[in-house]
């Protein structure tokens, strides 16, 4: 495809704001308008970056030749499908849906009308992870931790889906992809401060073998977003919200004995990627993938799904595990 891509923005609350500065930057992209269903809201955008405000939907979907949607979960269904519908490639962010039927749908409309859709994980760009990549070698035993300071954003959804979602779907990259099978998973969590689930953690057992232990808060003090990675030949330590990490692995030539301390028996080498934005990246992976290139920086609607199908299963392993109330007769 030559000349620029004509892309628009459908939700500019929060996350849908960056999509669309990060498309009105891009050399190769003309970030024809974005929507959203406050006007007042779509009008500030559209000023800020110099770009149509869109009355509706529809008239978004007359200008664009691609899509980016930053909308509510329960609303990715609908919003997908009239998208993918118009025959036009779809960025949507995660989850892919809040069911695994509107997954299914979107997925099969993308095929029917032979577009492109990806889904937002942003974590699988993030520079720790792709520093990782050449030491990764049969992981054995996964732990991630991700912790919020709470804010009202993203409760309309269980924090599995909000915040957990991101371990699960790097879980599911790492260690096997469409191979990886859950055959157990348990769990507990608890709904603290909205209707929703604000704190859970799950054990899931794969069929390779693999452990995985994943904690999920978003009514922590702090932000942290860690994953380490056990394997065979050594250990890897990510800090997701630094973008960086180590690995670990015992030096060669080492031979056991009782007095060797911790630095004379492993080397730690610092995973080292080009500094980007992770947002940009993945925007970057989409419009290339639109345009007919290799489209390797992608998150197909499968991935999303899977991810999906692990996040509702970890959900329902949680209520399955919470004792019911006690009536009194």
């Amino acid at each position: 495809m030559n000349g620029r891509l004509p892309v628009g923005v459908i939700g500019v609350g929060v996350l849908g704001w960056h999509h669309a500065r990060h498309l009105a930057a891009m050399p190769n992209v003309e970030l024809v308008g974005v929507y959203d269903i406050r006007p007042e809201r779509t009008r500030h955008v559209a000023a800020m970056l110099g770009t149509r405000a869109c009355q509706s939907r529809e008239e978004l979907l007359t200008l664009a030749r691609a899509v980016t949607v930053a909308v509510p979960t329960a609303n990715h269904g609908e919003v997908g499908l009239a998208v993918l519908q118009a025959g036009l490639p779809l960025l949507m962010e995660k989850p892919l849906a809040a069911t695994l039927a509107e997954a299914d749908a979107l997925i099969m409309a993308a095929g029917r009308e032979g577009v492109i859709l990806h889904v937002g994980h942003i974590e699988r760009f993030n520079r720790a992870l792709r520093g990782a990549q050449p030491f990764l070698d049969r992981p054995l035993f996964i732990e991630g931790e991700r912790l919020a300071p709470f804010q009202p954003r993203g409760t309309d959804v269980p924090v599995v889906l909000d915040l957990m979602i991101h371990d699960l779907d790097l879980i599911l990259l790492l260690a096997g992809g469409a191979l990886l099978e859950a055959v157990d998973v348990r769990a507990n969590g608890a709904a603290v401060l909205s209707a929703h689930l604000d704190v859970a953690h799950a054990h899931v057992e794969f069929n390779t073998g693999l452990v995985a232990s994943v904690t999920a808060s978003r009514i922590a003090e702090a932000q942290v977003r860690r994953l380490r990675i056990y394997q065979e030949e050594g250990y890897l330590s990510l800090d997701l919200a630094q973008g960086r990490g180590e690995f670990l692995r015992l030096r060669n030539r080492w031979t056991r004995g009782d007095d060797a301390r911790l630095e004379e028996v492993s080397e730690r080498i610092p995973l080292q990627a080009p500094l980007a934005d992770a947002l940009r990246l993945e925007l970057e992976g989409f419009v290339e993938a639109v345009r007919g290139g290799d489209g390797e920086a992608f998150v197909s609607g499968a991935e999303g799904r899977a991810a999906l199908a692990l996040a509702l299963r970890v959900t329902e392993a949680v209520h399955l595990a919470t004792p019911a109330p006690h009536l009194e007769p």
